[in-house]
C-alpha cells in the first residue's frame, strides 16, 4: 500500500510531489528545503538554522510515516557553498549524533529559491 505524506509545503501541488511517500517498510523523503511555517524562507543566510529547520520538517514527515528517527538509514545534504558544510553538518550532528545514518554532503548550483542554502532528502525502513 502506498502512503502519501505531506507537509503542506506550497510546492508540493505546484510541482506534484509528496514531502514523503511509504510502501510497506520503505520512507523516502523528498528534498526538504528550510520552509518556514509561514511559507517564507526560514532563516534566511543561517546555514545552520535552515539546515535545521529542514530536519524539523524531515522529523514531521518521519513521525507523520508512523516511524522515528531512528529508522533514518540515509540523509543526503544539499548545501549551495560547500566550504559552510561545517554549519549544515553541526545541525545533522545536533538531531543524528546517536543514530548516525549514512550521510551525504554535496554542493549544488542552487535551489528553487535563491535564500535556500541547503536541502535534505531522507530515506527510512521500519523494523
Amino acid at each position: 500500500m502506498r502512503k502519501l505524506i505531506s507537509s503542506q509545503s506550497p510546492f508540493e501541488a505546484r510541482i506534484g510531489f509528496s514531502r514523503a511517500v511509504r510502501i510497506g517498510s520503505f520512507v523516502a523523503i523528498s528534498g526538504t528545503a528550510p520552509i518556514a511555517p509561514d511559507s517564507n524562507v526560514a532563516a534566511s543566510g543561517d546555514v545552520y538554522l535552515q539546515t535545521r529547520r529542514c530536519l524539523e520538517i524531515i522529523q514531521q514527515a518521519v513521525q507523520d510515516a508512523g516511524l522515528s528517527l531512528d529508522s533514518i538509514l540515509r540523509t543526503r545534504v544539499m548545501v549551495t557553498d560547500i566550504s559552510r558544510w561545517q554549519e549544515a553538518s553541526d545541525a545533522h550532528r545536533d538531531l543524528f549524533g546517536k543514530v548516525r545514518p549514512a550521510c551525504t554532503f554535496v554542493q549544488v548550483g542552487g535551489f528553487i529559491r535563491p535564500e535556500w542554502l541547503v536541502e535534505i532528502e531522507a530515506d527510512c525502513v521500519a523494523d
